[in-house]
């Protein structure tokens, strides 16, 4: 996947008969799965529970690490009733070793710190209160200012958190995710002018959280291949 962080090319409004033909490729080609709070079985639509949850498996996923794993060492925290907000009184020992369990183990001293750090922090300095900032928080700018400031948390961490996050906070307005752009580039999406994934997912019938991480695991899986053809003559998806 050569170009996955370039911006895609703007291309022409499709016709009505165009835009259906390429809602039928959609749903014949891009993966079951979606977002992978749903796939955790994470509620990011139930209040501080949810969106305390997803805090956790976010920091997980903001390593360089596969999302398989990622997912294995999110159940296997949950399992122990692990999360950011009881991390800190949680034995760091105990995380490393669950994390270990679960093969986190290139990060696993780094990412047991990190969640403890985390929670001492929504503790200390937000009381508790960080999901309600969230909540009322305006913009992405304001979002991303409380998120980035948490102990290992960069742009990409943030935007995996926000990102299955849209349409349900206002800060998580951002702008589509690069890989979800490259691969809807990739399929030959016709219609790509403002918030152009919103058109394809009411057509479907899906939540558009769903359809922008089904097109980032579709660009994931063609990080190791060359000269897929792309379209309906993707050699990749199924």
């Amino acid at each position: 996947m050569s170009a996955s962080t370039n911006a895609p090319a703007c291309h022409a409004m499709p016709t009505k008969a165009n835009f259906d033909r390429e809602c039928r490729m959609l749903q014949r080609l891009l993966p079951i799965l979606g977002m992978y709070s749903r796939e955790l079985g994470i509620d990011t639509d139930s209040g501080d529970a949810g969106l305390l949850e997803w805090l956790t498996a976010a920091t997980l996923f903001g390593t360089r690490i596969g999302s398989t794993i990622a997912c294995d060492a999110f159940r296997l925290l949950k399992a122990h009733s692990i999360t950011v907000a009881t991390a800190p009184d949680t034995p760091w020992e105990e995380i490393v070793h669950l994390l270990d369990d679960a093969h986190y183990v290139r990060y696993d001293f780094r990412t047991a710190t990190r969640l403890q750090a985390i929670g001492l922090m929504l503790r200390e300095k937000y009381s508790g209160r960080l999901p309600a900032l969230l909540r009322n928080a305006e913009t992405p700018e304001e979002g991303v200012a409380l998120l980035d400031g948490l102990p290992g948390w960069g742009p990409v961490t943030v935007r995996i958190f926000l990102r299955e996050l849209r349409g349900r906070l206002h800060c998580a307005d951002i702008p589509y995710d690069n890989r979800a752009a490259w691969m809807a580039d990739h399929l030959g999406l016709s219609q790509r002018s403002g918030q152009y994934l919103h058109a394809y997912a009411e057509q479907l019938g899906w939540d558009v959280r769903d359809l922008e991480a089904r097109l980032v695991r579709g660009a994931l899986a063609h990080r190791l291949v060359r000269n897929c053809p792309g379209g309906d003559a993707c050699v990749v998806l199924p």
